[in-house]
């Protein structure tokens, strides 16, 4: 168990030197200069000048290397916007979307993997149909066309919820906090939620086909604790999706971020692209993409925590 551990780590720290190049390589790989982009027009020596001094003048993989270096030592680089630290940036809004992420996929995973369950065991009924119908309309749906449905009726409309930002209240545990994130968090939950669904239905049907399931009912168990171990042979594969989609929550919320102006990683890119904020839109992908690194890396290690046979993989 250790060394799949091991191994694994090892094998994703040339994935993490390939995320960097290939993030540093595509934001630079856009035209136009940022500094004119944010300076607008100046004097030539003047641009000259700040550009040497952000390193822009130097060859560029010297400039990725002296990037990375800073980069492992926690120094993202300065916003060319606001002249802060694009780290006290980008901490705050990591931690916004993280709050998001977490509730959404609280709410999306537990209703899908309950969802799926129930309509894997009721296979060709009413309720599986049902089920089948939401998970469908779910996966089909866009986030960001149901969050602007979900502003127009329960903000507009009824004017039960706030339809933006984050609030100013001094703590996450209040409802005048609370009520900021239903809608969002509503709107992030829907498309996780119906995958975990389908999947977790699919894995339910193939396991109450296999034999071994014929078997424990001839040898009189209940169907509680035949569920226990359909659940058990249905986690690692059910655990891969939740993994891979609890990323994409982080990774693909900017168009949900931006409906409801809430201050997170995914707003924060937005604002980065328009600004042409190169170092700020780079600490940004990098950081998303690193986190779609370690979860992967996660699910593998829990992978192998319920199905010790995958460490001998």
């Amino acid at each position: 168990m250790l060394y799949y551990i091991v191994r694994r780590t090892a094998y994703a720290m040339p994935i993490a030197f390939g995320v960097s190049l290939v993030v540093f390589s595509l934001v630079h790989l856009a035209p136009g200069d940022p500094l004119s982009a944010v300076m607008g027009e100046i004097d030539a020596r003047l641009l000259a000048e700040m550009r040497a001094h952000f390193g822009y003048d130097k060859p560029l993989y010297l400039q990725y290397f002296i990037w990375l270096g800073n980069v492992i030592v926690g120094d993202f680089g300065v916003s060319l916007r606001t002249g802060m630290p694009v780290i006290g940036i980008l901490l705050p809004a990591a931690a916004n979307t993280m709050v998001l992420g977490v509730l959404a996929s609280a709410l999306g995973f537990t209703l899908g993997t309950v969802a799926g369950m129930v309509s894997g065991y009721n296979h060709g009924t009413w309720v599986d149909k049902l089920v089948s119908s939401a998970a469908i309309s779910g996966v089909s749906m866009p986030h960001y066309w149901l969050a602007i449905i979900l502003v127009i009726v329960f903000s507009v409309e009824l004017g039960w919820l706030p339809a933006m930002g984050i609030g100013n209240v001094p703590t996450l545990f209040s409802w005048a906090a609370l009520k900021h994130m239903i809608l969002p968090t509503i709107a992030l939950a829907a498309i996780p939620g119906a995958i975990v669904a389908r999947t977790t239905r699919a894995c339910v049907m193939e396991i109450l086909n296999m034999e071994f399931v014929e078997a424990l009912r001839a040898r009189g168990l209940t169907e509680r604790r035949i569920l226990l171990h359909v659940t058990r042979n249905a986690l690692p594969t059910v655990l891969a999706v939740m993994g891979l989609q609890f990323a994409n929550l982080l990774g693909g919320s900017i168009l949900v971020e931006t409906v409801f102006s809430w201050p997170g990683t995914g707003y924060l890119l937005n604002l980065a692209i328009f600004d042409r904020d190169m170092p700020v839109l780079q600490g940004t992908i990098l950081l998303l993409a690193m986190f779609f690194v370690l979860t992967n890396l996660v699910v593998d290690i829990l992978q192998t925590v319920t199905d010790p046979r995958m460490s001998r993989a």
